[in-house]
């Protein structure tokens, strides 16, 4: 998130975020010790708050009020969080932004537990406000992310799949909860039904934006930049958008194999993100990315000017160079 502050997107929301961070603490409070402690681990791991920025942003489209707004921020970016630690045991992931996971700090059951237990929270900091749409809707995407993380577990390791799978799996893993960020903070300020409309569009072709790029950074970024070993998400069984592009190549083969069966050795994890980097996968998921993006600007170009929308033209801009 220090990064990210730099941008004047953040600066503009200084406040409101100060106030989130209280809040999440004050959400994941528990009466046991290590449901607390597990909770507040993940809760200091950071994050980019993109989901609460967008909530912030689409509710200036209306009656903006920030106490409001942030109730719905606050459980958006905690079924975030929890969809986190679920995945994580799914994954059997230890490292997450360069800190242990809740999962290998403690165990998988704690790990799910504390998961399950963030979920709950995030519908109580939602419960004050008295519109059914926005319960509705909450509902819905948190259902549709579960779904998302039993089709991810079902497809794990598994290379017959489509572009279509790979398209499916991030919309629910990623792109439906930024849509739901602007839709929700739209409908809480009672914008009109176009501005709703445009907001979840945007959300939507953001938020698949935002994980192809995700995914392409896993492959070409750093163990130090990404906190975990570049290529994770190959050696945990995932195929993303650039090894679709390359998995039937012969030379690729022997690598993924092992990858996925656990034997990949470090020289060989090496050579791997080095054919993959100088293979044009890389290149062809950007152009995938920036159809996306150029979708996403489109539905924000139709909103009526203002500093939100300006602000959404400049989260447009940095999700299509962002390298982090």
């Amino acid at each position: 998130m220090e990064k990210l502050k730099a941008m004047a997107l953040y600066t503009d929301f200084r406040k409101e975020l100060i106030y989130i961070e209280k809040e999440l603490e004050n959400a994941v409070q528990s009466d046991s010790p290590l449901i607390q402690q597990a909770s507040m681990h993940l809760l200091r791991a950071g994050g980019k708050r993109i989901r609460p920025i967008f909530v912030f942003l689409s509710s200036k489209f209306g009656n903006y009020s920030m106490e409001t707004t942030a109730k719905v921020a606050v459980s958006l970016e905690l079924v975030h969080m929890a969809s986190l630690v679920h995945d994580d045991v799914i994954d059997d992931s230890n490292m997450r932004r360069g800190r242990k996971t809740v999962k290998s700090k403690w165990d998988n059951r704690v790990a799910m537990y504390t998961g399950d237990f963030i979920f709950s929270r995030a519908l109580t900091s939602i419960g004050e406000i008295e519109m059914a749409s926005v319960h509705r809707l909450l509902a819905d995407t948190m259902l549709e992310i579960c779904k998302g993380e039993i089709i991810q577990f079902d497809y794990q390791r598994r290379t017959d799949q489509s572009f279509r799978d790979y398209l499916r799996r991030i919309k629910r893993k990623t792109a439906l909860l930024l849509s739901s960020s602007c839709e929700l903070g739209a409908l809480i300020s009672n914008a009109d039904d176009e501005v709703v409309r445009r907001l979840r569009n945007f959300g939507y072709y953001a938020g698949m934006a935002f994980q192809i790029v995700d995914d392409i950074l896993d492959l070409t970024s750093s163990d130090k930049q990404l906190g975990k070993p570049a290529g994770s998400d190959l050696l945990n069984g995932h195929l993303t958008l650039p090894i679709l592009y390359i998995r039937n190549e012969l030379a690729f083969q022997p690598y993924l194999t092992k990858a996925f069966d656990g034997t990949l050795s470090e020289k060989e994890r090496t050579e791997m993100l080095r054919y993959i980097r100088e293979s044009g996968a890389i290149e062809k998921a950007h152009e995938v990315s920036d159809l996306y993006l150029e979708k996403a600007t489109a539905e924000i170009r139709s909103l009526p000017d203002s500093d939100a929308k300006k602000a959404f033209e400049q989260v447009a801009d940095f999700l299509a160079k962002r390298t982090f």
